[in-house]
């Protein structure tokens, strides 16, 4: 039977391995995902194959830059894969989704091909990419922790030696200071170059829904270094995502740019809102006795 004691190494060892036993379900889902929207909507898949000519050189018809995006993110979201996290991941940016496609198609503030406001096909590509995002945002949350405590054990090791209480926490301070200041300038940017963007629809509710509720975000932040991982996590991946849809025409923006600078930004935003959303659906939860089990490691 086993003990406490030898459960705890097993679980510990599950949370640093790449692969974990979750990651095969997860990848199932998100194949099982793909397929049925291929079946679903077959004749959209149908019209996008036809472009391929697979009696010649198909592979300079192949759209090399969406298999590049699609197999990043098949890796990414295997990576220590939980489902007692995931599941809430999943749930938030489905929701998510569904409101800034919908903000995005009623104010016309960007149209898809096939004239859906908004085409559901597209939903199940918000909380892919939020699982994707979740890992490059630990994956950099971890890379900045391991490299502030290098240098502060070298800081102290080989400068400070005689008065380490001096120095002790110095360095951690500092990042935290440097990532305050970051965080602001580079909100207060995007927050200038969204007013710009959606200037033409501030005559609709949905927009000033949207212009709030990023200002709360913005002005409420619970960890500033997390937040603005997460936000570069969400642009850097929402760049690829944004070249492939517009330089494609899957869908347009008004300023007709492949893509528009705010478009690729309010990827990051999006990931930021899509964080501080799991958070408050989690104490929820917790309060309501639904699932108290739900690891906390993504939200500290």
């Amino acid at each position: 039977m086993s003990t406490k004691t030898d459960i705890m190494p097993r679980m510990e060892k599950d949370r640093t391995r790449f692969w974990t036993r979750d990651s095969s379900i997860l990848l199932g889902g998100f194949f099982v995902t793909i397929f049925l929207i291929v079946y679903i909507w077959w004749p959209l898949a149908e019209e996008y194959l036809a472009y391929v000519d697979w009696n010649g050189a198909w592979w300079l018809y192949m759209d090399w830059l969406l298999l590049g995006v699609f197999l990043f993110m098949s890796i990414t979201i295997i990576a220590r894969a939980n489902l007692k996290t995931d599941v809430l991941i999943v749930f938030v940016g489905i929701c998510g989704g569904l409101a800034i496609e919908s903000w995005g198609t009623q104010t016309n503030l960007w149209h898809y091909y096939t004239a859906e406001r908004p085409p559901l096909w597209i939903i199940p590509a918000w909380p892919i990419a939020s699982l994707s995002i979740d890992r490059i945002t630990r994956f950099l949350d971890w890379l900045i922790k391991a490299l502030t405590t290098e240098i502060t054990e070298r800081t102290e090791k080989n400068l400070f030696k005689p008065f380490p209480e001096r120095t002790s926490g110095r360095c951690v301070d500092f990042v935290s200071f440097v990532f305050k200041v970051l965080y602001r300038l580079i909100f207060a940017s995007f927050l200038t170059l969204m007013l710009i963007f959606i200037s033409p629809t501030f005559d609709k509710s949905y927009t000033w829904l949207s212009l709030i509720l990023c200002i709360l975000l913005i002005l409420t932040p619970t960890n500033h270094r997390y937040a603005l991982l997460t936000f570069l996590a969400g642009t850097g991946l929402g760049y690829y995502l944004e070249l492939w849809g517009t330089t494609r025409e899957c869908w347009t923006y008004y300023t007709n740019e492949t893509p528009p600078l705010f478009a690729v930004l309010a990827h990051g935003m999006a990931a930021v809102a899509f964080w501080r959303a799991g958070i408050y659906v989690k104490i929820v939860w917790e309060k309501l006795g639904i699932s108290k089990q739900v690891s906390a490691n993504r939200y500290q």
